[in-house]
């Protein structure tokens, strides 16, 4: 499938959502803050939409971002690799596809991984946390749609949480993984799909380490 015909499909799909929500180019462009001419040259097929404009876009008219990138004919998937139990192995797994993919240029670390979740973890200790987590989690999961194995963790985990089935230390840890998952600002940005979640896996597979060994 050539590329003219795989962002034609994000047009189709663009033009399908406004209609349906009875929308205008320039009410989606106030929306997304995406210049009206842009719009509607990626409508056309004639510009190649960015991560950033198929997450504003699914964003606006709430959809999984799923659709969009399926639309722009990126693969969804997350390869089975990155599921094993060895995280060095998943790590190094996921710095090939960083860099294959030239959407993002820095190291990928566990130790930056860690480092996010230790801060969650004090925040999910506060009521704020707490109530981030409660009020977010469906939402980001609507907004993603489901895109891999570490989801039905991720609701697993939720279900815990909110039923507080836990110790203290186990529900923090819980908590930190979830707060992982609904901010954006995390390791790998969320936007750059579907890689950006690629550190969500190995922040749920860190935590439920700890909870083993807890």
């Amino acid at each position: 499938m050539s590329k003219g015909i795989k962002e034609n499909n994000v047009g189709l799909l663009l033009k399908e959502l406004l209609k349906e929500q009875s929308l205008s180019m320039r009410r989606l462009s106030r929306l997304t803050e995406i210049d009206p001419a842009t719009i509607s040259r990626i409508i056309n097929g004639k510009r190649k939409a960015s991560p950033e404009h198929l997450q504003k876009f699914a964003e606006c008219l709430k959809v999984p971002i799923t659709d969009f990138f399926a639309a722009a004919g990126f693969s969804i998937e997350l390869k089975q690799e990155l599921y094993q139990s060895d995280i060095h192995m998943s790590v190094d797994s996921i710095q090939n596809l960083l860099e294959s993919s030239k959407l993002y240029d820095k190291k990928f670390t566990i130790a930056s991984v860690e480092q996010h979740l230790e801060n969650y973890e004090q925040y999910t200790k506060t009521e704020e946390g707490r109530e981030t987590i409660l009020n977010g989690f469906e939402e980001k999961l609507r907004k993603v749609g489901r895109i891999g194995p570490f989801i039905s963790q991720l609701k697993d985990m939720y279900e815990k949480f909110s039923l507080r089935k836990g110790s203290p230390k186990e529900l923090a840890l819980i908590g930190s993984a979830l707060l992982y998952f609904i901010l954006p600002v995390d390791v790998i940005p969320d936007y750059i799909f579907p890689i950006g979640y690629l550190d969500d896996v190995i922040a749920v597979q860190i935590v439920i380490k700890l909870l083993l060994k807890d």
